[in-house]
């Protein structure tokens, strides 16, 4: 059959209307006109908020497992950052709490350094400023071990006092180190001066458990002596100078079957916890040198002009 006999057009089955071409393009205008129109003047605002009211339901159940999903990831992220926040508030804490303490502790230290310096300047003596480094290894004595020897200066005998008032003397010497026995060891005295009655004593040490403190024995019952009586140095031992700060009466027992009062008095000195304290040159070394004896006078020294070149007096 030759080509040319062929029908080529569809067999009226398949016939599909307008061409794709014709559809795009009044679609394209209906779509242009429609988009215009309802911006001009909104015609599909009522078929939007029709369909966004109809669809509202099914968005809200479609979006609830996401809710959900972000919710509990905001929790635990909540969850954590709160822990966390509260571990570096406490570490922050604990840091401002050490800061606070140190503080607290330079500040009473200032001031005890500025009280030590101001004694120091009252003091006519030479002073040494130490540092105490530990407490003796005896428990039977009061002792504690400063870090100047001789190397410094120190000689055994030095008073020791801090801002307070005497705290004890130096008793052994090192070359870089000192061992200083405190006023409450039981080896120790003091010449002490009542300063309310100007009534000279000696104050023993005397340690106890129930806190250490200093005594005053052979104390008349009939003395003069009350409780907060200030007791300071009475100079006349030649180791101490006079005027220092020593003890305060805490009581006064007197006693029906004997002559005796028991005097007991607390130290002003820090003996427990001292951390600066001042060593003193013996007073000894501060006194002025005594003067020389003088003969009696009218009495003929030799080689005067009363002796003969012989070394006999000469006749009148």
């Amino acid at each position: 059959m030759p080509l040319g006999t062929l029908d080529r057009t569809p067999p009226p089955f398949f016939k599909q209307g307008p061409s794709a071409m014709s559809k795009l393009m009044v679609f394209s205008a209906v779509a242009l006109f429609l988009m215009v129109a309802d911006m001009r003047f909104r015609l599909a605002a009522p078929v939007r908020a029709a369909m966004a009211t109809a669809l509202y339901p099914v968005q809200w159940l479609v979006l609830q497992p996401v809710q959900a999903v972000g919710t509990a990831g905001g929790y635990l992220t909540s969850l954590h950052r709160a822990q966390q926040n509260e571990s570096e508030a406490l570490q922050r804490l604990a840091a401002q709490a050490g800061n606070a303490l140190q503080l607290e502790q330079l500040q009473l230290e200032n001031q005890r350094l500025r009280e030590l310096l101001a004694m120091r300047e009252r003091l006519s003596a030479q002073a040494t400023g130490a540092q105490v480094l530990y407490d003796a290894a005896d428990p039977y004595s009061r002792k504690v071990v400063i870090d100047r020897g001789q190397t410094h200066g120190i000689e055994a005998g030095s008073p020791v006092i801090d801002e307070s008032g005497v705290l004890g003397q130096v008793t052994r010497v090192y070359p870089l180190l000192s061992e200083v026995t405190l006023l409450t060891d039981r080896d120790q005295a003091i010449p002490v001066l009542n300063t309310r009655t100007s009534v000279r004593d000696v104050a023993f040490g005397q340690p106890s458990s129930d806190g250490d403190g200093l005594e005053l024995r052979y104390t008349l019952a009939s003395a003069d002596i009350e409780a907060g009586d200030l007791l300071t140095t009475s100079g006349v031992d030649g180791v101490y100078p006079p005027g220092l700060p020593v003890a305060r009466v805490a009581r006064v027992e007197k006693r029906a079957e004997s002559s005796f009062a028991r005097v007991v008095c607390t130290p002003l000195a820090r003996t427990q916890g001292t951390l600066h304290v001042l060593v003193l040159s013996p007073l000894a070394h501060t006194l002025p040198p005594a003067p020389p004896p003088q003969e009696p006078a009218g009495r003929p020294r030799r080689g005067g002009p009363l002796d003969s070149p012989g070394g006999r007096s000469a006749a009148p």
